[in-house]
């Protein structure tokens, strides 16, 4: 097992910390609390062509955003909607895959098999969950949430898939 070192790697954090400070200089949401003002939690992807809030018009405060590969609803996400609807305000779920998506653009196979080749690591032990057919997994994803026996019956669950070309959010009928 590689050894990881104990101290911060502070040089590869450089900008990081650097940017952070600028942001401490003019913070101004300290009186936010950990709840969603606005009830809404976001389902989205990793990309960072994605801006949750800004695509919704809100701001920090306003939802939760739960985030991984491909905007699937996965286990973690079912706990975190739990959490998020009984602990911190959330009664609407909104689930966002997009365009232009990593996940929703090869197989399975193709993406441990890129992984082994550029980097030497089997990867075949985890699944990513891609998607051939992007609508229908995301109603196979609102299903889950919707039929999810811990999250509260009157929850609001809806689909949309945001397009990173236009930055438009097409609501999808699930």
């Amino acid at each position: 097992m590689a050894e990881f070192p104990t101290r911060f790697p502070t040089a590869e954090f450089a900008d990081v910390l650097a940017a952070n400070s600028v942001f401490v200089a003019s913070f101004k949401d300290e009186h936010l609390t950990g709840t969603a003002r606005k009830g809404l939690a976001i389902v989205t992807c990793i990309d960072s062509r994605i801006n949750p809030l800004a695509i919704v018009g809100m701001r920090a405060g306003d939802a939760k955003i739960l985030r991984n590969a491909g905007a699937r609803v996965t286990d973690d996400v079912l706990r975190t909607l739990v959490l998020a609807s009984y602990l911190l305000a959330v009664d609407r779920v909104l689930v966002m895959p997009h365009t232009d998506c990593r996940m929703a653009g090869g197989d399975e196979e193709s993406i441990h098999q890129t992984i082994k080749e550029r980097h030497g690591v089997d990867t075949r032990g985890i699944a990513f969950r891609t998607v051939n057919d992007q609508r229908a997994s995301l109603a196979e994803d609102v299903a889950s949430i919707r039929n999810y026996a811990l999250l509260p019956k009157n929850l609001k669950v809806a689909g949309a898939i945001y397009n990173v070309g236009t930055g438009e959010l097409e609501p999808i009928d699930c």
